[in-house]
């Protein structure tokens, strides 16, 4: 049977060593087509387990072993900084990013982000941002602009706070320095009398350990998944928002305007089903890891009314300024325009959610493709 190969290129983020990893890439005529698929998260993290080494057995499975991903898990072939640059150069044909990396390059899913303050509802983030990341013609033209084209989302579950000693009210907050990711969240850490720190999540331990870190704020599941209740045996339940910026899976554009229109419905359906199913699982993993975590020792309170009341207040104030820091910060001429439709979508999503058992993975999955996949034009990532 005769084999075209397909010749990619590479650069300077892959190294040496990974080179000789990476598997050939190859297009036969009835058989499979190879290719690379990336997450820098760990593989047990949810976003590799379910998003990349799941989601690759129903890409085969939908695909009757038509494509086949090879999946590479952790910093082995890409930085986190540099996944983007990764998908774009063709390095690997689809790949997890998170902007937060990249604001020059995505600030309009940067500026967005600023609202993630404001929510704490993964599973109706992760179907809105899907939505809106699809369909908005600003950031459709900004995945394009950068090679890319977005296939789904991902949502953490809402960030909670770790801290060294018991931070339960405003009192004993004062002063802290607070790991924090995002803007908003560091404007609120300010205003309510702490000290933002701007750590990368992989540094949480070891600023916790040493005490340059007095709390870090993420989701509940890397209590256990990195080890936080080592060095931090207090758990505050005081919800800080949720991350959600950039593509869960991102196509290098070419290599998505390669494929069939059959092979690119298998990877719409394959998103459908590993997106929904993520994030009931995610929340799953940090529900049971806070359980877990307890059982190791850790103490576990509710925010007192005046910390609690921080938080609200400031998100009333902060929504009012989304749309001036998404113009003066990321430079969104349409700023209003924009964050008004993704708070839209949001509700959309809030609404189709209302009646809806969330732990039906399945069910999740049909409405998915019902509202979001199946909706969108046979020219998807074509033009």
């Amino acid at each position: 049977m005769a084999t075209t190969s397909m010749t990619y290129k590479t650069n300077k983020l892959v190294t040496g060593a990974a080179l000789l990893l990476m598997p050939a890439l190859s297009v036969t005529a009835h058989a499979e087509t190879s290719f690379i698929a990336n997450s820098f998260y760990d593989q047990q993290h949810p976003l590799s387990q379910y998003g990349y080494v799941e989601w690759a057995d129903t890409v085969r499975k939908l695909s009757n072993g038509d494509l086949d991903p090879q999946v590479y898990t952790g910093t082995v072939l890409l930085a986190p900084r540099a996944s983007l640059q990764g998908i774009r150069d063709n390095v690997v044909q689809v790949a997890h990013h998170a902007a937060v990396y990249t604001p020059s390059d995505l600030p309009v899913a940067n500026a967005l982000q600023e609202l993630g303050f404001n929510y704490d509802d993964p599973l109706v983030a992760a179907l809105a941002v899907a939505d809106f990341s699809m369909n908005n013609p600003t950031q459709l033209k900004e995945w394009k602009d950068n090679g890319i084209v977005y296939l789904g989302a991902y949502t953490t579950p809402p960030y909670m706070m770790f801290c060294r000693e018991p931070v339960r009210n405003l009192e004993e907050f004062k002063g802290k320095r607070i790991r924090t990711a995002g803007s908003t969240v560091s404007a609120w850490v300010e205003s309510a009398g702490g000290v933002p720190v701007n750590v990368p999540s992989s540094e949480m331990y070891s600023g916790l350990d040493r005490g340059s870190l007095d709390c870090a704020t993420n989701a509940t599941n890397d209590l256990i998944d990195r080890s936080l209740w080592e060095v931090a045996p207090y758990t505050t339940l005081l919800p800080t928002g949720m991350y959600w910026s950039g593509p869960e899976w991102g196509f290098n554009i070419d290599f998505w305007q390669g494929l069939t229109n059959q092979q690119r419905e298998v990877f719409k359906e394959a998103a459908a089903k590993a997106m929904t199913r993520m994030e009931v699982q995610y929340m799953k993993r940090a529900h049971d890891a806070l359980k877990e975590a307890e059982a190791k020792g850790t103490h576990v309170y509710q925010p007192s009314a005046d910390l609690m009341a921080s938080v609200e207040d400031f998100r009333n104030k902060a929504i009012n300024m989304i749309s001036v820091k998404a113009h003066d910060k990321y430079g969104l001429d349409n700023a209003d325009q924009t964050v008004n439709a993704f708070m839209m979508t949001y509700e959309k999503w809030q609404h189709l959610l209302k009646d809806v058992d969330r732990t039906d993975e399945e069910a999740l999955a049909e409405l998915a493709m019902k509202q979001i996949y199946n909706k969108l034009p046979q020219d998807y990532g074509l033009n």
